[in-house]
């Protein structure tokens, strides 16, 4: 468990990279060093979530080591859908990036019957940056965080349970419908524009449970003002011993939330080396990894080659499970 020391110099940190206006970017010189300017990393959801924590850990971090700021600039909305969006249709100069992932480069797919972009086609796929698996909390007035009791609950009283989520065709919504599907239950999903919006409902009382990313639900976890109910990794996690893995009452269950650093298409193969050896040293330093973990969370460094491979694969793997849970596409 992270030392309070830690935890306030995380917040401290994190304070000095809130998003900020942004300037229309000037297109790059081919073959010049990368970057000499400001850049803005998009990201697809609200600030106060895990995905903005991790986000901004990481943006702190190439900004030491590369001299100019990264701004973080969240647009939040459909599930990282919008930013993802702001990315794609960015000029591939270096100075617009972001986060791409599960949600925005492979839910989305199978979520929305039709996208303002192609998720493979009209992005570079520069590097992992993490990976961590999503955790199913309950408010402190339900009557048992025993995962257990609560199935044999939701089979009595079909929709009568409310489980929230960080927004419709997220990792976190595929969690709620694969727990749904494997247990033969109906908890009714009620999606939120991001993981800070939800969490605060579930702590108000306005909703039964909520699947949220590991670091965005731990700290209130740890302080009992949530209660652990599940995790969705295939076995149980160092950081929480005590709590069940879903796959231990539902075989073959597992989903863990996976984001990448993404620019737009049709960026130069130089320009895509300077940004991939920037994210992995900073992924690489020993501050970085330990913040991660202090939140739950696995930093994830990889070549451009395979992480564009890991996407192709986890779409392959999701979309038959997307199916098989009953998410039907919006908006067709």
């Amino acid at each position: 468990m992270p030392s309070s020391v830690n935890r306030r110099h995380v917040l401290a940190t994190l304070g000095s990279f809130v998003a900020a206006p942004w300037l229309a970017p000037r297109v790059g010189r081919a073959g010049e060093n990368w970057p000499i300017r400001q850049v803005r990393y998009v990201n697809g959801f609200p600030a106060g979530g895990a995905t903005d924590t991790l986000s901004r850990l990481l943006c702190q971090k190439m900004s030491e080591l590369s001299g100019q700021t990264f701004v973080v600039e969240n647009k939040a909305g459909a599930g990282g859908v919008l930013g993802a969006d702001v990315i794609a249709k960015s000029p591939p100069d270096g100075y617009t990036v972001g986060l791409g992932g599960i949600a925005n480069n492979v839910l989305a797919i199978g979520s929305y019957a039709k996208l303002p972009y192609h998720p493979r086609e009209d992005f570079t796929f520069i590097s992992g940056m993490w990976q961590l698996p999503n955790i199913l909390t309950a408010k402190k007035g339900l009557f048992s965080a025993d995962i257990k009791e609560l199935l044999a609950a939701f089979r009595k009283e079909p929709g009568k349970y409310t489980y929230a989520s960080a927004g419709f065709g997220t990792t976190l919504h595929l969690s709620g419908e694969m727990m749904n599907s494997m247990a033969g239950v109906q908890v009714r999903h009620v999606p939120y524009r991001g993981a800070a919006p939800a969490l605060n409902d579930l702590l108000g009382g306005n909703v039964d449970l909520l699947f949220d990313n590991l670091p965005g639900s731990l700290p209130s976890v740890r302080s009992g003002a949530i209660r652990p109910v599940a995790v969705t990794a295939r076995t149980r996690l160092a950081e929480l011993p005590d709590v069940p893995a879903m796959a231990e009452l539902l075989p073959g269950y597992e989903i863990t939330s996976w984001a990448g650093m993404v620019a737009p298409a049709n960026m130069p193969a130089d320009l895509v080396a300077q940004i991939n050896a920037l994210t992995v040293k900073a992924l690489s330093d020993p501050w970085v990894k330990q913040r991660y973990a202090d939140l739950g969370a696995t930093t994830w460094p990889t070549t451009p080659q395979e992480i564009s491979a890991y996407r192709d694969s986890e779409e392959a793997r999701l979309l038959p499970i997307m199916k098989a849970a009953g998410i039907k596409p919006e908006g067709g």
